[in-house]
């Protein structure tokens, strides 16, 4: 790892950027205070420095959001499918044409390098692209009954006022791949971001206000009481959808709240995704896929490969090159263009890693790069490569959320499928190998609701986003996204 950079000037721009956003809740079309005048801070990465300061919103806050919701309910779903197209293409439109404004943001409150926070905007932009286009192809169906007796009609309909809660690895990205879908399906909504990173989520409002959106479809509630405002708002009866973003413990606690109302619900949970290399896999292809696979975003990732299981041939020679690579990486600002590794969100979340790495060294893993964390300012932990780690590990129990990859070696296809299938979670798994048939073999018996072969990224916004096991409920992405947000309503003709 090389030396943590000076950030002074990249620390100004992010304050410059952050300046340019709306600090208020946004509520009904328009900013407002907390009910209470509460605020609090949102904190750069790098160094701690204070950000901004924005409205800390409260159970009243979070009334008045239903309120505005449910205000702008009706029209909304009774705006015709082009026009909600539009509006969404516009928002597209904007976003894309203030990428890197976006992205200096992102980085700003995030940590996350510049090239990095690009390519979540681009990202973010194509679910309103994608559910632009879908808005206009709602499905429905008529058919014969099977007696005879009537015609069989299925309609599918606005399922109501959402509450969208999103994290603070993908700020922009998990905010649109909500937002996206509910407008086409012509549903109000409330988003509450993560307190770590509210400004992305609220320039997110601001633009769809300037692309048109009338004024109480999306409102934006930062709240560092997070647990009492979605009660608050789950609990309101005409709130008919939940979609989460988040770890699984919390995912849990918000079902059984979601139960006692019977509010349907959307869960992107926890993972711990495994990296399944065999001995006649492409080992550059397989270094690269595993680069984009765990360092992306810096590893705070749900889709970050979690455990690398390498075939026992070829197990070293892999370790190596990734460690070099990894090694390699240079660590600062995320604002400075040459820095590959910025901090992670908060001092939290570096304390965490280096707690996992700490409990796989005593499990008897060696080092092979990084390892600590350095001295100094900001929240930074090195790109590490953990080698020699026992199938029983800690750190192989826990989703690391950050630039560590711990490598483990195997013999058999079915010892790979075992392993890889050792954990209650199933979000996304990644399987390298030059044998078509054999990938695609493992592919499906390893319980995930995703899989790349033979690649490191398999996220799409055309394409149906989400887990099995307790990686969660519901997809996202693709027309599956779109058909969360709605219900099918049947009715009987005849004539």
């Amino acid at each position: 790892m090389t030396d943590v950079q000076e950030t002074t000037d990249a620390t100004a721009v992010a304050r410059e950027v952050a300046a340019g956003v709306p600090t208020g809740l946004l509520i009904g079309g328009g900013q407002r205070t907390a009910s209470d005048g509460g605020t609090f801070d949102v904190h750069n990465p790098v160094d701690g420095s204070v950000l901004a300061t924005v409205a800390n919103g409260t159970r009243d806050d979070a009334q008045a959001a239903v309120d505005a919701a449910g205000d702008a309910a009706a029209a909304w779903a009774a705006t015709p499918p082009r026009k909600r197209s539009e509006v969404l293409s516009r928002a597209y439109h904007l976003m894309i044409e203030r990428a890197d404004w976006f992205a200096k943001l992102i980085t700003a409150e995030n940590g996350k390098v510049f090239s990095d926070a690009r390519g979540e905007v681009v990202y973010a932009a194509e679910f309103l692209r994608w559910y632009a286009e879908e808005a206009v192809r709602i499905p429905g169906s008529l058919q014969t009954a099977p007696g005879g007796a009537n015609k069989i009609l299925v309609e599918h309909r606005p399922i109501g006022i959402a509450i969208l809660v999103t994290p603070w690895n993908f700020p922009a990205a998990m905010a649109t791949r909500k937002i996206g879908p509910a407008l086409a399906a012509g549903c109000t909504m409330v988003l509450k971001p993560a307190s770590d990173t509210p400004l992305t989520a609220l320039a997110i409002g601001a633009l769809f206000e300037e692309a048109g959106l009338p004024a109480g479809v999306l409102n934006v509630l930062p709240s560092r009481s997070s647990g009492a405002v979605v009660e608050q708002m789950v609990r309101d009866p005409r709130s008919r959808k939940l979609s989460f973003t988040g770890s699984t413990e919390v995912g849990v606690k918000l079902m059984q709240l979601a139960a006692e109302s019977v509010v349907n619900t959307s869960m992107e949970l926890g993972g711990n995704a495994p990296f399944v290399v065999f001995d006649d896999a492409d080992l550059d292809e397989a270094v690269a896929g595993a680069m984009i696979a765990k360092m992306r975003n810096g590893g705070e990732a749900c889709t970050a490969a979690n455990r690398f299981y390498v075939q026992s041939g070829i197990a070293a020679e892999f370790s190596g090159r990734l460690a070099d690579a990894m090694g390699a990486l240079r660590t600062g600002d995320g604002l400075d263009p040459e820095v590959q590794l910025g901090p992670m969100v908060n001092e939290t979340a570096r304390d965490d890693i280096a707690r996992l790495v700490e409990a796989a060294k005593e499990d008897g893993a060696t080092v092979l790069t990084g390892g600590t964390a350095p001295d100094g300012a900001g929240w930074f932990y090195p790109a590490t490569v953990l080698g020699d780690v026992p199938e029983q590990a800690r750190i192989l129990q826990e989703e690391i959320f950050g630039p560590v990859a711990p490598v483990v070696t195997f013999e058999t296809e079915d010892d790979a499928v075992r392993l890889a299938n050792g954990t209650p979670f199933g979000l996304v798994s990644y399987v390298y190998t030059r044998d078509i048939g054999r990938g695609l073999r493992v592919s499906e018996r390893i319980e995930s609701g995703m899989v790349g072969l033979n690649r490191g990224l398999v996220s799409d916004p055309a394409a149906p986003f989400g887990g099995m096991k307790e990686s969660g409920i519901g997809r996202e992405g693709g027309a599956e996204g779109l058909l969360e947000y709605m219900e099918s309503q049947y009715i009987a003709v005849a004539w």
